[in-house]
C-alpha cells in the first residue's frame, strides 16, 4: 500500500466517503449563510457575510478536489476527522468576525482588503496549480513522470503554499487572535509533517527525476525555502 502523510496514495473512485464530504460540508457552509444572513443581530454582520463567501468558495474548491482533483483513495476516517476540523474554522471563523465573542464590530480596513486578496490568490495558487497538473497528467506523453512544470516549477508543495496564504488572509478576516492557531497549524503540519512524508513517496516512486526537481526548486515558499 502507497502512503504518505497518513493517508493512502493508491488510486480508487471513493465514490461514498466523496459523497459524503460534499455533503457534510455542504452543510456546514449552509449553516454560515444562516448565521450571516439569517435574523441575528450580530456586533459586525458585514464581516459575517465577508466570512461566509470564503467558506462557500472554499467549498466551490473542494468539490472541484474531490469529484475531479483528487485521484486517491478517500477513506471515512479522513472524511469525519477533516469535516470536525472544517466545522471549527468555517463556523468558528465567522462567529468570531460577527463580533459573537467581542460584542464590537472592527471596521474594514486596508488590512482587510489584503486578507481578501490573501484568500483569492491562496486559492488561485492551490486549485490552480493542481488543475495545471491534471491536464499535464492526461497526456499519455506524461505517464510516470514527476510533474514539475506551471506554478509547481516555483515551488514543489505550491499548493500547500497556496492553502497557507488563504488561512492566513481567513484569519486576517475574523478580526480575532483567538482564529491565528488554525494557520499556524496548519503551515506546521505542512512543513513538519506532510512534504517530509509526500517527498519521501515521491523521491521512491519517480528517483533521480524527483531528486533533480528538488535539488533546483523551493520546497515550499517560492524563491525562498
Amino acid at each position: 500500500m502507497a502512503t504518505s502523510s497518513g493517508v493512502d496514495r493508491n488510486h480508487g473512485q471513493s465514490l461514498g466517503p466523496k459523497l459524503a464530504f460534499s455533503a457534510i460540508h455542504a452543510g456546514l457552509v449552509i449553516i454560515c449563510i444562516w448565521l450571516a444572513f439569517g435574523r441575528f443581530d450580530w456586533a459586525d454582520p458585514l464581516r459575517a457575510k465577508v466570512l461566509a463567501g470564503c467558506a462557500l468558495l472554499y467549498f466551490l474548491r473542494h468539490v472541484l478536489t474531490l469529484f475531479v482533483l483528487l485521484k486517491r483513495r478517500v477513506e471515512m476516517s479522513e472524511v469525519l476527522g477533516l469535516s470536525v476540523f472544517m466545522a471549527v474554522f468555517e463556523i468558528g471563523f465567522l462567529l468570531l468576525g460577527a463580533g459573537a465573542l467581542s460584542g464590537t464590530a472592527t471596521p474594514f480596513r486596508w488590512l482587510d482588503w489584503i486578507g481578501i486578496a490573501m484568500v483569492i490568490i491562496g486559492s488561485f495558487l492551490n486549485s490552480g496549480s493542481e488543475l495545471q497538473r491534471w491536464h499535464w497528467k492526461k497526456k499519455p506523453t506524461s505517464k510516470g513522470k514527476c510533474y514539475t512544470e506551471g506554478l509547481f516549477a516555483y515551488s514543489m508543495h505550491i499548493n500547500y503554499f497556496g492553502d497557507s496564504v488563504l488561512f492566513c488572509g481567513w484569519a486576517i478576516l475574523s478580526a480575532s487572535f483567538f482564529a491565528w492557531p488554525v494557520p499556524l497549524f496548519i503551515i506546521a503540519s505542512f512543513v513538519w509533517f506532510h512534504i517530509p512524508a509526500l517527498d519521501a513517496y515521491l523521491a521512491k516512486r519517480y528517483g533521480k527525476d524527483f531528486e533533480t526537481y528538488a535539488a533546483k526548486t523551493a520546497k515550499f515558499v517560492p524563491f525562498l525555502y
